[in-house]
């Protein structure tokens, strides 16, 4: 198992291909919603497995927080831990930055997953993000 932080177009387009295959093929997210304004200057990171892309995520600052995205593991290779390393290495990248915390916006069905890495929910409230649902969550990293 391999983490990298996006640096060249094809680590990019291995990003981009296990994120087509999770949230526009499988979950029917429109590719318009999925591929959006904050590509270019987002920071990616992509998982492979003996040199193939199985999960990515991204990573944008706002303010002194990082927002997490785009968490997404191919459904073959899901709880064999590829998400929590992506998630590790945005982490390690977020207090490389000195950032004050994370936040996310959790599928629903996925808020365990984030619990279990520290994140807390913000809220109760249940809201769509492309017709799915998602709780707003956050974690505090340390100084």
């Amino acid at each position: 198992m391999l983490v990298k932080q996006v640096t060249n177009e094809k680590e990019y387009s291995d990003a981009v291909e296990v994120r087509r295959k999770v949230f526009i093929e499988e979950q029917r997210v429109p590719e318009e919603l999925e591929l959006d304004e904050f590509e270019d200057s987002a920071v990616h990171f992509v998982a492979y497995e003996d040199g193939v892309p199985v999960g990515a995520g991204r990573f944008r600052q706002v303010d002194r927080c990082g927002k997490v995205e785009r968490i997404c593991v191919l459904a073959s290779h899901r709880k064999k831990g590829f998400g929590e390393a992506v998630m590790k290495a945005i982490e390690t990248y977020a207090s490389a930055e000195r950032l004050d915390g994370l936040k996310l916006n959790a599928q629903t069905q996925a808020a365990s997953f984030y619990e279990r890495l520290g994140y807390v929910k913000t809220s109760d409230e249940v809201f769509l993000d492309a017709g799915i649902p998602h709780l707003a969550m956050k974690k505090l990293l340390s100084p």
